[in-house]
This record gives C-alpha cells, structure tokens and sequence, in this order.
C-alpha cells in the first residue's frame, strides 16, 4: 500500500482510537471518585492526576526514537494492554497510591498508542493528505471524550462511591480492550523501506529548532490547555451563577460535538483558507471566545460561546501533527511527535496549577482570560512561523513527488 492508497486502515484506527480514548476519558474522572472514596484528600487526588501526565514524559522521547527506525503498529497494542490494565487495576487497587502507580500505567498505555497511531497516519499519507487523515483521526479522540464522561455519570453515584467508581474503571478497562478488534493489518511494512537507519539520529535539540516545530507544539499544548481548563473549571464558573450541573455537562457535550464537526468539514476549510490562516484565525477567535467565557452572560449565550470555541479548538490539534511532522527533519518524525506530545503532558500538568493559582488571586474567571492570551501567543507563533521561505521540509517532499509526477496540490492549497 502506498501513501495515499485504500485509506480502511484510518477508518479503522479511528475506531480503535475511539474506544481507547472513551476508556481513559471514562476513568480519569472515576479514579478521583474513587481515591476520595478511599479517603484521599484533594491535594492526593491532585498526586494521582499528575502521575497520570508526568510518567510518560519520561517515556516520550524513546518511544519516538523507536517509532522512526522501526514499525508503529506495535506500539497500538500495547497502548490497549496497558490501558485497560491501568483501567481494571485502579478499579481493584484499595489505597490511592496503588490507584497513583496504575493512573500512571493508564498514561503510559494512551502514550503508546497516540505516538503509534500519529506516526502510522504520518507514514501512511500522502503529504497533502496529512491535514485531512489528522482530521479523521482526532474525531476519534473527540468520540472517546464526548462518551467516556457521559458513561462514568451513568455508572457512579449513589451512596457506595468507592463501589460504583470502582464498576466504572473495570467497565473502562474492558471498553479499551474493544480497540483490539480493529488493529488487524493497520500497517503497511513496505512502508519501513523509506526508515533511516538506526545510528543516525537528529539531535532533539536540532529538531526542536527546525522552523514549525515550536509553533505546532504551541498551539498543541495551548488548545489542550484551553481543553483541560474549560472541563476543570466551567462548574466552578457556573456555581455562583446558579447553573445546575446536568446543564454544565450539556455544555461541555455541545463543545465536544461542535469540535467533531469542526474536524468532518476541515478539508473544505483547509481549501478555502490554508493551514497557516486557518491556524492563526481560530487560534485568535479561540482567544476572544475565552476571554467572553468570563463575561456575565446568559446560559444560551454560554452555550454559543462554547460552541464557537469548540469549533475553533478542533483546528489546532490536527493542523498541529501536520505542522511539526512536516517541519521535522526527515527520520525524525515520530520523535517529534513525541516532543509534541510531550509539551502537551507538561501544559497539562502546568496550566492547571497556574490556573488554580490565577483564579486564587483574581477569581474563577480568570484563568480564562489567561488561555486567551496563551492562544493569542499562539495565534502570533502561527503568523510568524507561516512565513518560512521555502515551506520547510514537508513542501520539499510536495515538490519531489510533484516532479516524479504524483499530481499533488501543495498543503496550504488543500
């Protein structure tokens, strides 16, 4: 199969990637019910979420090593293994620090699989296929994100806390493991001819300053911030304004939906404006739309506002994989990748704790106001990096197989 042929591969990984992502979005929430059921306090809680980030890190860089002089498709199952084991042992674990070493796992097992399933659809497409095929991939990421939330709620509650979030993390457990049933043939091995040999390896600092990698991982790590943020702190937000709960996590699922269908109209968008304008516009009107978050308007109004901004937010993180995969230098994509995905564990651990110490001194309100700025920042980086002569290096590959005769469009004309 080569780049740009039958494409059930993709159809298939969005699949897996759904359940994988639904099991992890479905346990995040059920691992803090539960260690608070073991008697937790929130700062141990607060531990228990951040091994969940800050293990993989570790692991981040090697994995992408891997990746570059080897297969992807290894990297899926054992994603799946350590997910749903992570899942199922939190489930059965009887202190929080049992449940922190397998929160951990759980991270490590979604880390496997993203950098697998990003550096198989970055093999496998075309260039001026990449931004539509990250597009189809992150709807599965969107799916696992809209359900898993949805699916906890219907399983814990009532007064046996530490008995239904226990039931929600085994259900989780065994949702992932769902994802092994569309993993079958997903990687071409004829791919692995084009694989730079093992001992020629760019140094990360050389990837990092090749021109488009910085702006991708920033406008990666400030969409999933705005992400992260929104789902932490829109209760705290609608508290004093009286908004029930239930009507919160309508909310939520409205900006989850219109993020979906953001990412099934991006090819017509990529068409009409170019990667480049359609980064910098949505990370621009995401900013605005952040900063209205904090205004004292109406529950419809809200609901707009969140609707927009879902919107806004499924441009960065496909466009993103697109921007660095075709910045990196060449054998050298999937560890760069995997610095992306690595910025994005740090804003997930960062952004919290300065939101939490932002909204201390200024309000629940402010740390929208501060993702405004932070996608702002981003807008400009976008701006800015879109200026490279030449395109970098993914326009060099358009221009080879454009002379070798593969009628190809440049990526910013898709």
């Amino acid at each position: 199969m080569r780049p740009g042929g039958n494409r059930g591969w993709l159809l298939r990984l969005v699949i897996a990637f759904s359940f994988a992502q639904g099991a992890v979005s479905m346990a995040r929430p059920a691992v803090s019910y539960r260690a608070l059921a073991l008697g937790a306090d929130e700062r141990a809680v607060g531990v228990i979420a951040g091994v969940y980030a800050l293990l993989p890190l570790f692991a981040a860089v090697p994995l992408g090593r891997r990746t570059d002089h080897g297969r992807c498709a290894p990297l899926l199952p054992v994603g799946v293994v350590l997910i749903a084991g992570g899942c199922a042992l939190s489930g059965l674990a009887g202190s929080p620090w049992a449940m922190a070493i397998w929160s951990g796992v759980m991270g490590l097992g979604h880390l496997c699989f993203v950098i697998g399933a990003q550096s198989l659809v970055a093999r496998q497409s075309a260039p001026h296929e990449q931004d539509r095929n990250f597009g189809h991939f992150t709807i599965g990421a969107s799916l696992g994100q809209l359900v898993g939330p949805i699916a906890a709620g219907a399983l814990i509650g009532g007064p046996d806390m530490a008995g239904t979030s226990a039931l929600a993390l085994v259900v989780a457990g065994a949702g992932a493991a769902v994802a092994f049933t569309s993993l079958w043939r997903i990687e071409d091995r004829t791919a692995l001819k084009s694989r730079t040999p093992q001992g020629d390896r760019v140094p990360v600092g050389g990837i990092l300053r090749a021109r488009g990698v910085p702006a991708g991982m920033l406008v990666s790590l400030s969409v999933l911030s705005a992400t992260d943020i929104l789902t932490a702190y829109l209760p705290v937000v609608g508290q004093p304004r009286d908004i029930a709960p239930a009507v919160i996590g309508v909310l939520l699922s409205l900006r989850a939906g219109a993020t979906i269908a953001c990412r099934l109209v991006l090819t017509p968008l990529l068409r009409l404006l170019g990667r480049p304008l359609l980064l910098t516009l949505t990370c621009l009107l995401a900013a605005l739309l952040c900063a209205g978050i904090a205004l004292p308007v109406p529950v419809w109004g809200l609901g707009l506002i969140l609707a927009a901004l879902g919107f806004c937010l499924g441009v960065g993180q496909p466009l993103s994989m697109t921007t660095v995969v075709q910045a990196a230098p060449d054998g050298a994509r999937s560890t760069a990748l995997a610095l992306r995905l690595t910025g994005n564990r740090l804003g997930q651990v960062a952004a919290p704790a300065a939101a939490g110490l932002v909204a201390g001194v200024a309000g629940v309100a402010a740390p929208f106001v501060m993702l405004g700025g932070l996608l702002l920042l981003s807008a400009g980086v976008a701006v800015r990096s879109s200026s490279a002569p030449g395109g970098g290096p993914g326009a060099a590959a358009v221009r080879r197989e454009s002379r070798a005769g593969t009628p190809l469009r440049r990526s910013s004309d898709i």
